[in-house]
């Protein structure tokens, strides 16, 4: 089944962006969202490394949840620091040291980092143990570490990495 199916939650998960990108619900839209949810899945799974095993689902939707939340905290923060004037922006370069191991949750790290408004992942240690993290406002980086591992490396890890 895993030959012909290789990844099931992806091609739900493509499926279900697909109608969501057309906004129909009509047949041939369904059939092609299913078609294009198996067939894009099928066709690189040779390119995945490593064979992903979500471990705690309820962890994954409270984590979408905090990253939503945060987007859009994020935005407002964001457009608040603009219009206050760059005079009193504080930038700074943070380096986050990593418990993460495997390279999914690390690039979901990266990218859930990078996605949130005010931060960017710039760099990853050759290592894999540090990650470099610039923010646009930042009084404290202590309290950024902190707040990057708790809300985001520790359901990651619990997510993908910790064994029941």
């Amino acid at each position: 089944m895993r030959r012909l199916l290789p990844h099931p939650l992806l091609t739900v998960s493509l499926a279900i962006l697909w109608l969501l990108l057309v906004n129909q619900l009509s047949a041939g839209h369904v059939v092609l969202g299913a078609l294009l949810g198996w067939l894009i899945p099928f066709a690189t799974s040779p390119f995945w490394p490593e064979q992903i095993r979500i471990r705690h689902p309820l962890a994954l939707m409270h984590y979408l949840g905090i990253f939503v939340i945060d987007i859009v905290r994020g935005s407002f923060l964001v457009a608040w620091l603009i219009l206050r004037g760059p005079a009193r922006l504080r930038p700074a370069f943070v380096q986050v040291p990593l418990v993460l191991r495997t390279d999914l949750a690390i690039s979901l790290l990266a990218n859930t980092i990078s996605l949130t408004p005010g931060t960017v992942s710039a760099h990853l240690a050759a290592d894999k143990r540090t990650l470099i993290v610039h923010t646009i406002d930042t009084g404290d980086a202590e309290a950024l570490v902190a707040e990057i591992k708790q809300r985001y490396e520790a359901p990651l890890k619990k997510i993908f990495e910790e064994e029941d």
